[in-house]
This record gives structure tokens, sequence and C-alpha cells, in this order.
């Protein structure tokens, strides 16, 4: 029976518009998102990095040229050497303690668990510099340190001032107080370790030693690693409070030869801060590897390398100038 004139044709008679060997859809670019915002704000941004830059190199202020002649001097190469040898007793004493208080603070005894908790909230407690001034003059109440039987004759006694020196008493003040901070980190990169790797190594029968050792802490370094590595950054910046217990380190050596060349104190800082940064960054660069490592097993593809990342973005930098040129 035929359709009459004007009749409307069904979708199985209607033409398919669909993507065949012998029909193929035309080729159409796909347009990005346009995002304006995006642009001023990035403008902006460059705008002012532009201006800070510009301010550093012609403000005559900043004296580039003591600048240089300060930077490699020995005496400033001396306070660095002191602060890296500070920053890297402290940073093994402050994380070994760390660890012993944090075991302490999971154990089951209650008397080791209180005096974990005491000795973190006093010590995050106090400021640092109370911390090393105390210490500083510690030789006013303990004349004599002595080793011995426990309120009976004393074996061993010390010249507490003998042993007392600056560098002791910047990494020991330095020490107490980072272990503080790091029994939390520790702390809590066991407690983020899924608690079936316990049981599975006690229906295991492994020793409680040996859990920690090769099942427990490896897999809790993931977490504690990044945060670990923000105290230690902190610790490389208290390093510069060892100048008031008569330590010169680096800030310290910047502050003496600031007063000996009242001239060149803002050079001085900047050598100071440039010091810093390289170290922090340095720092930064052993966190990115140590992450790197630890994330093994944890992840699909391990992160790239910023040689790998630079790599990647020139490729694809050079696969969009090819896509452009060829339309």
């Amino acid at each position: 029976m035929s359709e009459p004139p004007g009749a409307a044709v069904s979708l199985a008679e209607a033409p398919a518009a669909v993507d065949t060997p012998s029909n193929p859809l035309p080729a159409q670019r796909v347009q990005p998102l346009r995002r304006p915002g995006r642009w001023i704000v990035t403008a902006a941004v460059l705008v002012l990095v532009a201006q800070i830059l510009h301010g550093l190199v012609t403000n005559p202020f900043y004296q580039w040229d003591r600048f240089r002649y300060w930077f490699l001097r020995p005496t400033v190469l001396d306070g660095l050497l002191v602060t890296l040898e500070v920053t890297a007793l402290s940073a093994v004493l402050g994380l070994l303690g760390g660890i012993l208080l944090a075991l302490a603070r999971l154990s089951g005894s209650p008397v080791l668990r209180a005096v974990s908790w005491t000795y973190t909230w006093l010590f995050r407690s106090v400021p640092l510099i109370v911390v090393l001034i105390f210490l500083y003059n510690f030789s006013a109440l303990y004349k004599t340190l002595s080793l011995g039987v426990p309120f009976g004759p004393a074996f061993v006694t010390f010249d507490e001032s003998r042993l007392a020196t600056d560098m002791t008493i910047a990494v020991i003040g330095l020490s107490l107080n980072e272990a503080a901070y790091a029994a939390e980190v520790v702390r809590g990169g066991i407690l983020s370790v899924d608690q079936g790797q316990h049981e599975a190594a006690a229906a295991l029968g492994l020793p409680k030693g040996y859990q920690f050792r090769r099942i427990v802490f490896p897999q809790a370094l993931r977490s504690i690693t990044p945060n670990y590595v923000n105290q230690l950054i902190g610790l490389i910046k208290s390093t510069s409070l060892v100048f008031y217990v008569s330590l010169l380190d680096l800030f310290g050596t910047v502050q003496s030869m600031g007063s000996t060349y009242p001239g060149d104190v803002v050079p001085l800082l900047m050598v100071a801060t440039v010091w810093y940064l390289i170290l922090t960054s340095a720092v930064s660069v052993v966190q990115f590897h140590v992450e790197r490592y630890h994330a093994r097993g944890a992840t699909r593809t391990l992160p790239p390398t910023p040689l790998q990342k630079a790599r990647a973005g020139l490729a694809g930098l050079r696969a969009r100038l090819s896509r452009e040129a060829a339309v």
C-alpha cells in the first residue's frame, strides 16, 4: 500500500548519517575550551614576576658586586660547613629519638606511653630558643655529671663545662626538639600501614622486631618521608638560632660580618638567603628520589623525573606544532 503524498518517512527508511567506509564523516578539528580568566591571571602573574626580577637586577641597594665578593669567602664557607654539620647530626639523632619515642607511644606499657607523650608535649610546647639558652646555662644547675648506681655512689664524674661545647649544646638542643616532632611523624607513618599487614606478619610467626624492620617500617616510609623532609627543611632554618649559643654557623657568620661591615648588611643577608635556598633545594631533590624509590609496588607507574617531564613536554610541543602546520 503506497503512502500518501507528504507522509512522514519512518526512521528505518531515513538515510542514516553514519560513519562508514563509503560515507565517512567530515573531519572536524576539536576547538579547545576558551579560558579568558586563566590567561588574564597568568599575564598578571608574569608581569608581577618580571617586576620583581627587574627590581632585583636594577636596584643598586642589593649591591650584587659585594654579593659576589662574599658568596664564596672562606669565613662564609666555614659557617656553611658548621650549618651542615649541625643539621646532619641533629637530623640523624632526632630521627632515631623520634623512632624510639614513637615505638614507646605505641607500646603496651602505660609508663612508656606516658613518658613518650610527656616528652613530645613538653618539647613541642617550649620554643627552641628557650631550649638552647637553657642548655647553654645548664652548668649553673649541674656543675658535674656522673655515672654510677642510681641514688648511690658515682663511679665516673665529668665536668659539665668541659663537655658542653658550643657544638655539643647546639646538636643536643636541636636533636631534643627534633625528636619530639619526628616522633609524631613516625607514629603517623606506622599507623598508616594497613592493619592486615600486621596480622599477616603475626600469622606467619615472624618476630616483632623483624615485622617492624622488614614489613611495617618500609611501608610506613612512604608516609614518613615527605613529612620528615619538611621537618628537615625546618631544621636547616632552625640552625640559625645556634648563633645565640655562641656557635658561628652560616647565619651567625653573616651577622658577625654585618656588624663589622655595616655597609654590606643587605648583600650578606642575600648570601645567606641563597645558600639556604641551595640547601633546601638539594634536600627537595633527595626527597623526590627517595619518594620515587619507595613508590615501587604502590603505584603502577613511577612518577617521572624532571628530565623525563622535560622530554615529554618537548615531545608534546613538537607534536602540537606539527599538527598545526599540517592544518
